[in-house]
């Protein structure tokens, strides 16, 4: 008698074959786990291959890091995958997308001035205790200065006067401030710090900075939307160390403002059958909004005041785009690139509720500096017709209300080329003697207004 013995070998079913399609979902789950690991490597050698676009770094360091990248890449295919190399590629990948942070944050730069003598920094200053950022440019140290102060609260525009304004340069030393809890100066003061008052005072402490590096009795002050309620404010708390005010999106009284640019809003939505945005402008229903409504709501309205402004505004300059000029400049390192949005944000919702208290029109009546109000025809975020009410009743020792037809919120974008003519050719002309170049533009400027 035999005894057959069971080869349990041969005839037990394999995992893959116990569980059936197990092969394809394995197959499923190693695709996905090489596409997340390409996302993820992508995502790593990312700020290397910004440095080549948007930066200031020298080519040879990036063509280091490049180098360095495509070197662990190829140790990744050609060497025994072991979790050792796989690691160790990892490790390589990500030191050196931290040296390109660190390399943008360091070469970070403005375009030098190719003139003798001209300016052309970007550099830090000591303002009440905190290190905040300015670019200075200028053809010649001896010009007058002009320092702009920008939109927001949180709006960075350091790139903006270099790119759309260079021809004014020469003839003011233009001084471009990255406020508290923006952009470069995102993190300059503690957010529970930033109020109006804070930003009077560091914009006080510049001015005297200003005043005492180019050795000047008085400066020039633009500002533009935010930047001219926080410009009026300085001007009238010390009218002495200005020669003139110049402002584009003047701001009056905000909450006014911001109901009269819902209401235009609705109307909009109305008119063009948009039927979700004007249910959701209902829903919202109109300004004030808290610090946590702001982002969502302000912005649903503001959508569609930009659409009008944008089909309106046809002046020379309309190829201008806040977001893709400062997200390319030079003068913001990587990490200034996130910040600059973070500002935006955080710094908006931060600070705005706490000017929902101003009314220029009942605080500040008058103002001791010749006044230069710049208004875009189509600006419905700044409303024209309170700016034209406060200018009619403002006193000054001079003052002129300049409309920009082919301009919306910011004229100085939108028509540069006109901006500069008032610049020089009315306010400068008006205030102090002409610049030297000054007659370089007026075949131009006058063949222009001819025209």
């Amino acid at each position: 008698m035999t005894t057959k013995t069971l080869n349990t070998t041969e005839h037990a079913p394999n995992s893959s074959q116990a569980v059936p399609g197990f092969g394809l979902l394995r197959s499923i789950g190693r695709l996905l786990l090489g596409i997340i690991a390409l996302l993820l490597l992508v995502l790593i050698v990312t700020p290397v291959v910004l440095l080549l676009f948007v930066t200031s770094v020298p080519l040879f360091i990036t063509i280091g890091l490049l180098t360095l990248d495509v070197g662990f890449v190829f140790a990744l295919f050609r060497a025994e995958r072991t979790l050792f190399t796989i690691f160790g590629a990892a490790v390589g990948f990500v030191a050196v997308s931290i040296v390109a942070v660190y390399a943008s944050q360091v070469f970070a730069s403005t375009p030098a001035i190719d003139t003798p003598g001209s300016i052309a920094t970007l550099e830090q200053v000591e303002l009440n205790g905190s290190q905040q950022w300015v670019t200075i440019r200028g053809h010649s140290t001896d010009l007058p200065v002009l320092l702009f102060l920008a939109g927001g609260p949180g709006g960075s525009e350091l790139a903006m006067t270099r790119k759309y304004l260079d021809d004014l340069e020469q003839h003011f030393i233009i001084v471009n401030w990255d406020q508290p809890g923006t952009g470069k100066s995102y993190s300059a003061v503690p957010f529970d710090q930033l109020t109006p008052e804070r930003y009077v005072e560091d914009g006080y402490a510049l001015v005297q900075h200003l005043r005492e590096r180019f050795q000047q009795e008085k400066i020039y002050i633009f500002g533009e939307s935010w930047g001219s309620i926080l410009a009026t404010w300085l001007v009238q708390q010390h009218p002495d160390l200005f020669h003139a005010f110049v402002s584009t999106g003047q701001m009056v009284a905000p909450v006014e403002n911001d109901i009269l640019m819902y209401e235009f809003a609705v109307e909009q939505a109305v008119a063009q059958g948009r039927t979700g945005t004007l249910e959701q402008l209902r829903r919202n229903g109109p300004p004030p909004y808290t610090s946590s409504q702001l982002i969502g709501r302000f912005g649903t309205m503001n959508a569609v005041v930009d659409g009008y402004m944008g089909a309106h505004a046809h002046g020379e300059g309309t190829g201008h785009n806040l977001f893709f000029d400062s997200m390319g400049a030079p003068e913001y390192g990587l990490v200034d690139k996130v910040t600059w949005a973070l500002g935006l944000a955080r710094t908006f919702t931060t600070v705005y509720p706490q000017i929902y208290d101003v009314d220029l029109r009942t605080q500040i009546p008058r103002l001791d500096v010749p006044v230069y109000f710049i208004v875009g025809r189509w600006d419905r975020n700044a409303i024209p017709e309170l700016a034209e009410e406060y200018f009619n009743m403002l006193e000054a020792p001079h003052k002129e209300f300049i409309w920009f037809e082919d301009s919306a919120h910011t004229p100085m974008w939108d028509e540069p080329a006109r901006f500069l003519d008032v610049m020089v050719n009315t306010v400068l002309a008006q205030t102090q003697p002409p610049a030297p170049d000054t007659s370089t533009y007026s075949g131009y400027f006058d063949a222009r207004i001819d025209g």
